[in-house]
């Protein structure tokens, strides 16, 4: 812990820290982060707009086109085929459909398979009579399709307006083409796209309606640019993209060197596309009135400052009142000695941390206590080689088993277990591989012991094992003890040798309630004896015979 802290750590310090901060903070936050984030969302606004009037353009646009080609379409399906060879009815004909649905307003002619006009309705009629129309591509395209053919925007020859071009092939049952209709419209005439010249993005802005296949500008808000060639590649990469089929919006420079905002949307029916511009100047024009609004609020910002500071002032101070009322009420016993929060590195929070230190080293001092105290309670009870209960223990939980039986009848048995030749291996091997082997046999007696009872080493190789809550009978002690005696002499796998060990037992089940503990162990321990006595290996159960000094065993062995 640090007694002494650096300038930085400061109330002082801090103080000033806060007034620069929150000019700072403001000024950036105005000048660097709004006005750029700004920019971006009144970009994403306008280019969502944008394009959803390029793409209502779109399909109006595309509108126009399909209801002239399912007109042309449907002309050619219903033109009487005999009317071709009658010249006066075949002009009345045309001239009645023109009449009903003008959509074509330039031209409406049948032609013959080789391009020449038998007979239409045009303001110039008679000038068309004379033109030979076979070596256009589209009227190429018409005699080999099935479906209506647009031709590629052009100027009439004759009147030098924009024109569109629409074909049909009218063949007979023997799918030979009779003859060839087609309608010739003009593409500002009103109902088509002189619409396109009429809107109007903003004050500057405007669309463009473009044939990627012709690289043309078909349509446009500026009349100058109708029938140009687009662009270059390279000029316009956003134009590029378009070309080659991305659709959406996005900010270009054109080839006029002007920064603007640029959506495009399909028109499908004819592979054409719409754009509309907006330039960049007009769409941050809001974000300059915005940019000056943010210069004249800084000054009242400042102004704001020095109330801000009372405020956050009192918010300073208050952990150090707070420490210090939770200090009085913990010397009180009002509430737990526990460590305080540490708000912030300062004077404060050097003068708790200070605090939380001592309550820690208190802590740690009664947890180390009581871990010492837990310990000891451990080692007073439990043998320290195989972590059994020690002889202590035992005695303390036979004299209870001793106490239950006086008090309700219940039987319990005492089995005093004593490993036959072990002296011979701690001899040879050592007392550490002794060790390992009487841990094995700890392990191997506490296998499959209620919870009710109790295996203890009893001192040296003797252990002793307390069976509670039995039956009258001593079957039960007699059927564990030879358990025992098989567990011990399956051989043990100890430092890479083999060992092989028997245990002799003696059993010692008392029926009288007034005997002691120390009665019951020395029953126990006598049996065991005299199971040595008969040639180990053996399982004894105490006979009151036993204790008459003999030197053989006064009684029979029980197994």
């Amino acid at each position: 812990m640090m007694s002494t802290m650096s300038i930085v750590h400061t109330l002082k310090f801090r103080l000033i820290a806060l007034c620069v901060l929150l000019v700072t903070c403001a000024a950036l936050l105005r000048l660097v982060a709004t006005v750029p984030f700004a920019k971006q969302l009144l970009v994403d606004m306008v280019s969502s707009q944008q394009l959803s009037i390029a793409t209502y353009v779109a399909r109006d646009i595309d509108h126009s086109i399909v209801e002239r080609r399912v007109l042309i379409t449907t002309l050619a399906a219903t033109l009487p085929q005999d009317l071709i060879v009658q010249a006066p009815k075949l002009n009345a004909w045309i001239a009645e459909r023109q009449r009903l649905n003008p959509l074509f307003d330039d031209a409406l002619m049948v032609l013959r398979p080789d391009g020449k006009s038998m007979f239409g309705q045009s303001p110039d009629w008679p000038a068309r009579r004379t033109l030979d129309y076979s070596h256009f591509d589209w009227f190429q395209a018409a005699l080999r399709s099935d479906e209506a053919v647009i031709g590629k925007p052009l100027r009439g020859r004759l009147t030098g307006e924009p024109l569109l071009m629409m074909a049909k092939a009218v063949r007979g049952a023997d799918r030979r083409v009779r003859a060839v209709i087609i309608g010739i419209s003009t593409l500002n005439a009103p109902g088509f796209l002189h619409r396109l010249q009429e809107r109007h993005l903003g004050t500057n802005g405007g669309f463009l309606l473009v044939s990627p296949a012709d690289k043309l500008f078909v349509g446009a808000t500026d009349p100058a640019m109708i029938l140009k060639a687009t662009p270059p590649a390279g000029i316009n990469r956003l134009h590029d993209r378009a070309m080659a089929g991305y659709r959406g919006s996005g900010v270009t420079t054109n080839y006029t060197g002007e920064v603007e905002l640029s959506s495009m949307a399909s028109v499908p029916s004819t592979g054409w596309f719409v754009a509309a511009r907006l330039p960049e100047l007009e769409i941050f024009q809001p974000i300059k009135a915005m940019r000056d609004f943010i210069l004249k609020s800084a000054a009242l910002s400042l102004l704001g400052l020095g109330t801000c500071l009372l405020l956050i002032l009192v918010s300073v101070l208050r952990p150090l009142t707070s420490t210090a009322r939770a200090m009085r009420e913990m010397a009180d016993g009002q509430r737990p000695l526990a460590p305080l929060p540490v708000v912030r590195r300062d004077e404060v929070g050097d003068l708790v941390s200070g605090f939380n230190y001592l309550v820690e080293r208190l802590n740690e001092k009664e947890a180390a206590l009581k871990a010492s105290e837990l310990k000891l309670s451990y080692m007073a009870h439990h043998d320290a080689l195989t972590g059994l209960c020690n002889r202590f223990m035992l005695e303390d939980r036979l004299g209870q088993a001793l106490a239950r039986a006086q008090r309700d009848g219940s039987h319990f048995a005492v089995l005093f277990c004593d490993l036959d030749d072990f002296k011979p291996i701690n001899d040879r091997f050592g007392h550490e591989t002794g060790d390992l082997i009487l841990r094995e046999v700890a392990q191997r007696l506490l296998a499959g012991r209620r919870q009710t009872d109790t295996v203890a080493r009893f001192g040296g190789d003797e252990f002793v094992v307390l069976l509670t809550d039995l039956k009258s009978s001593g079957e039960t002690a007699l059927h564990v003890a030879a358990q025992l005696r098989a567990a011990v002499g399956t051989p043990f796998e100890v430092a890479g040798q083999t060992f092989t060990l028997s245990v002799s037992v003696g059993v010692a089940q008392p029926n009288d309630s007034a005997v002691s503990v120390s009665q019951i162990l020395s029953q126990a321990d006598i049996a065991m004896y005299n199971a040595k006595r008969g040639g180990k290996n053996r399982i004894l159960a105490f006979d009151p015979a036993m204790a008459c000094g003999a030197p053989a065993p006064c009684g029979s062995p029980a197994a």
